[in-house]
């Protein structure tokens, strides 16, 4: 019992109910006002009617009682029961409707001027009971002044208000019924898509992103809120495939140094006699560096996804960061670097995210180039622009957009032993665009040649 009240009540506060309530409300408070609006405007009009048509009987009888030819009975004029009585000064009744007694006037106050003056009164004095409407109208006559009373019954008007009020009272209530209904149908027939997308998302888990709800045929706020939730289910779908890649690639790129330096390991516990522990050493100081460099590769990508505050931006020369790390490659003495094409350029950004973003494109450059890496920095009033050019293999236009992803790398990559994690190129993406900045490889005649744009300080 107390579930049903509850889920009674619930329903209740849902949408649909609100709304059918507000227009039953709203519909139900319009109809009171109408209806009563309706009733006063066809008693005034009715009365107005009654006024008009005593008075043009009080202004006939005035007439006759100026030209001193009133008659003591006066004529029955329609059928609506109208009284017409003519009162001396004296009070004395001088003529009177045939068939109505004369002993008293039918009211008792006068006209202040010429004007005719209209009153309403209860239980007339040799009337019948009920509401009158009385026009009293005064009149110079050869015996003195007289006042004309005519008194209409106002049981037509009142007859016509309660039927009016009658057909309004039986009337409203079906009609708001028909309000409630039409109200409750058509809210619940546009809100079943909303149901349906609430029900799809429902049953939407992390193991199934890639359903999407359904999307009415109507163009309306319904349709465009399905088509948006479709469109966020899609970026959380490409979001947790990348975080699941991300996952399987870091997982894949740690377990490779992890398995060599423990097989390095394992063979020199088993031959300890014949094992060259420098060289042991040496191998996994190697493997140690990989990890930790991949570790805080995967450490700035993962601050950067979260969003993490970042230092605040300073003006930096550009130009130095270049020409340190190219001082950097040319001492590795593996390649020559050229650094003749580097001018001054200053911008607004975080050094070490620059000098970050300038040694991976620099790491890049020196690990496949054949013999020269060419930098170029350059400058205007709107932004500054790097050039690093290596004279290696080069980058097919179809991997051009590829490499810069985490973990992209050509295939024949993979198999060499001086390849990198595949994190450099999407680090220094990350970092171009925190600045504002464009990077991308244009086409060369030999080699890859990486472009940065970013705005001048």
């Amino acid at each position: 019992m107390a579930a049903d009240r509850k889920r009674f009540l619930r329903r209740l506060t849902t949408v649909r109910a609100r709304t059918t309530m507000a227009a039953t409300v709203v519909v139900g408070f319009a109809l009171a006002l109408t209806a009563v609006s309706l009733v006063v405007f066809l008693r005034h009009s009715l009365v107005e009617r009654v006024d008009g048509i005593a008075q043009v009987r009080a202004e006939d009888v005035a007439t006759l009682a100026r030209q001193g030819t009133l008659p003591p009975a006066l004529a029955v004029e329609g059928d609506d029961g109208s009284i017409t009585q003519v009162v001396d000064g004296a009070g004395r009744v001088v003529a009177v409707t045939a068939g109505i007694p004369r002993d008293r006037p039918i009211a008792d106050f006068t006209p202040a001027g010429s004007a005719p003056e209209a009153r309403t009164v209860k239980n007339l004095a040799l009337g019948d009971g009920g509401s009158f409407r009385v026009i009293a109208l005064s009149s110079a006559t050869p015996d003195g002044p007289v006042t004309v009373y005519v008194a209409a019954s106002l049981s037509p008007v009142d007859d016509a208000a309660d039927l009016v009020q009658g057909a309004l009272a039986a009337g409203a209530p079906l009609l708001l019924v028909l309000v409630a209904f039409t109200t409750w149908k058509v809210v619940g027939r546009t809100l079943r898509p909303v149901d349906a997308i609430r029900a799809e998302v429902a049953d939407i888990s992390e193991r199934s992103l890639d359903r999407r709800v359904p999307v009415p045929a109507t163009d309306d706020e319904i349709g465009r809120l399905a088509r948006t939730m479709n469109t966020m289910l899609d970026r959380l779908h490409a979001a947790a495939e990348r975080q699941r890649r991300f996952v399987a690639d870091a997982s894949h790129e740690l377990q490779t140094p992890l398995a060599a330096a423990r097989t390095d390991l394992e063979v020199a516990l088993t031959h300890p006699g014949s094992t060259d522990w420098r060289d042991t050493a040496a191998d996994l100081l190697a493997a140690n560096r990989r990890m930790e460099r991949l570790v805080r590769d995967l450490l700035f990508l993962a601050r950067a996804d979260d969003a993490t505050p970042r230092a605040p931006v300073r003006p930096v020369d550009l130009d130095d960061i270049v020409l340190s790390e190219a001082a950097r490659i040319r001492g590795n003495g593996q390649v020559q670097v050229d650094t003749g094409g580097v001018s001054a350029a200053a911008v607004d950004g975080r050094r070490d995210d620059l000098t970050r973003a300038v040694r991976n494109l620099l790491d890049n450059a020196e690990r496949y180039a054949s013999s020269l890496v060419t930098v170029d920095l350059s400058s205007d009033d709107v932004q500054v622009r790097l050039v690093i050019h290596d004279d290696g293999p080069g980058i097919s236009s179809g991997d051009r957009q590829r490499i810069f992803r985490r973990f992209a790398r050509l295939d024949d990559d993979r198999s060499r032993e001086s390849g990198g994690t595949g994190l450099g190129l999407a680090i220094v993406k990350e970092i171009v665009d925190a600045h504002g900045g464009t990077v991308v490889v244009e086409d060369a005649v030999r080699g890859a040649r990486f472009v940065v744009h970013l705005p001048t300080r």
